[in-house]
Parts: C-alpha cells; structure tokens; sequence
C-alpha cells in the first residue's frame, strides 16, 4: 500500500485547461524577454484559453468612427495602467511559464480553436512604415466590420474578404543574453511571424531558450495577406485555444510549422535574401531527418517546395 501510494504521488498531474484574458497585469507590452515574471504556470500537456487584443490606442480606434462603447474595456485599462512598455507595440498575453521546459527543448503549441473577440477589425499604415513608404508619406486608418456568422470582413461596396483568423504572434522567450527583444521583428524564439497558414488546427514548434519557456500570445488577425505590405493586417482581438507540449525528444534551430498538408520550415532577417536562404536550408536539414541525402531534399525543395514571403514589412 505504501507502494502504491508513492508512485501515486509521483504520478503527473492531470492535464487541466486554464482561462488567461488580457489585464494590466497579465500583459507584456512590446517585449519578449527572459527577464520577464511569469503571470500563468501551467504543466506540459494543459490546455489554455486566451484573450488576446488589437495593438491600437482607444482614442486612435474612435478617431477612425469606433464607438466609444464598442472599444474593449480591457484595452482602456492597459493603455491607462500600464507603464512598462516596449521597445515594440504589440499587447502580448503572458508570459506563460511552462513547468519543465528548459532550454535546448522545443514547445509544442497546437492550435485547437480561435474565435473573434470583437465585430471589428482596423487596418492602418503609416508614413514612416510599410513597404512602401515612399509612396505613402502620412497616415490612414480604416475600421473593417467583421460578420461572425457569415466569417467575412466588409472591406468596402463589393469588395467582403473570407476570414482566416491567426495569432501573428506565438513565441517564446529569446536567450537571456539577448535581453529583451522588441515584439515587432521576428525571430528564434518565433514571435512576430505573421505567418496565415497558423490557423484552428495547426501547430507551431517553439525552441526553447530559458527555463519556463515563457510564452506569449497576441497581434491577432482576422485575415491576411502574405507580405503583410502596409505593415498591418485585419487586426483585431482574439481568444485562442491552445494545447501547450513540451518536447525533449525534438530538437530545433528555429521555428516550425505543421498544418494538416503541410511542414513549414522558416528562416526570418532583416534581409529578404537570408531570410529565404535560412527557410530553405531548414526545410533541406527536415528532408534529411527523414532520410534523403541532402541533393535529393534540395531537388525535393525544387520541385515541390512552396516559398512564401510572410511579410515584407
């Protein structure tokens, strides 16, 4: 009996689902750091559930005709409370302390359901952003109603775009060393990815570089575009629900994908070429743990390889 009872003690918890919504004290505003205290602790294998918010100023969303009312309380908390900000824009939900990951493991994050938060969406560019900004030197917001039911934006007279919502961004905390990291450039520790293939029923793999993990969710997108060419997509507010692994079998240089056809391999940069050279050197080095010699995964990636640019931006 007393056997029993240790090994019963010993056991690992029941995996349990946890509720995480956005507030003054659950955010991390603009960073992801390995310095950063933790606001969630859940076990491998939980599953969570959260909100997450549009990176917009409340006043900035009625200046472009949102309601008053219809602009989320929680937002005008975090805009009036929250002083730890930056060095980039973004709300991000957490972080989310992961009990036994370490660094040198990967995170599992699969994405079991996303649901819009609000019936709008904002899309905006700036004079000093975007691809463009040559050709676009001041500033423009337009505010996009979003149809829940029919799962459509209303963009203009004719013109209604089917919805795909996402988190533009999942990520980790960077290694200690690099301090903390501006929200907006993606990178190791994913982040920013803006990736749209990461919808309800993928998942994206993690390396893990602290202890903890400390995950973040946020910038959630109705819909996108790839290249994301004006620097904003369908933002919005999202609530996401996630099944969180950690995997110690799996070892991984940098972030990547899995959708139901498909593996995504990623490489980000500030340079669209080494971006792209890194994507494709991972997807060579996925081939070959699956056994081709390297020539063939690099006539595979020829022949069948898609090579998409996220963003631009």
């Amino acid at each position: 009996a007393c056997a029993s009872a240790s090994l019963a003690a010993q056991a690992p918890s029941a995996p349990v689902t946890h509720t995480l919504m956005p507030s003054p004290t659950t955010v991390a505003w603009g960073y992801y750091d390995a310095a950063a205290k933790p606001v969630l602790h859940i076990n491998s294998g939980d599953t969570i559930v959260v909100g997450t918010l549009l990176t917009s100023s409340p006043k900035r969303l009625e200046g472009a005709g949102v309601a008053p009312g219809d602009v989320e309380q929680s937002l005008r908390d975090i805009y009036d409370k929250v002083t730890d900000k930056g060095p980039g824009g973004h709300i991000l939900t957490g972080p989310i302390y992961v009990n036994g990951a370490d660094s040198g493991d990967v995170l599992e994050v699969r994405i079991s359901r996303i649901d819009l938060a609000i019936p709008y969406a904002y899309n905006a560019f700036g004079g000093k952003s975007g691809f463009l900004p040559e050709d676009f030197g001041y500033s423009k917001m337009r505010i996009i109603p979003l149809d829940k039911r029919t799962m459509l934006a209303h963009f203009a007279d004719g013109i209604d775009i089917p919805l795909h919502p996402f988190f533009g961004s999942i990520g980790d905390a960077p290694p200690a060393s690099m301090g903390r990291l501006n929200s907006a450039p993606p990178g190791i520790h994913a982040g920013n990815l803006d990736n749209k293939e990461l919808v309800a029923g993928t998942t994206l793999y993690i390396p893990v570089h602290t202890p903890g993990a400390l995950l973040e969710i946020g910038d959630g997108h109705a819909g996108q575009g790839n290249g994301e060419v004006d620097i904003t997509a369908l933002e919005t507010s999202l609530v996401g629900t996630f099944q969180v692994i950690v995997r110690k079998d799996m070892k991984l240089t940098w972030p990547m994908g899995e959708t139901p056809t498909h593996w995504i391999a990623m490489g980000t940069d500030k340079d669209l070429v080494t971006a792209t050279k890194i994507a494709v050197r991972q997807a060579i080095e996925f081939l070959r743990r699956r056994g081709l010699s390297k020539d063939d995964a690099y006539m595979l990636g020829s022949v069948a390889c898609d090579v998409d640019d996220t963003q631009l931006v």
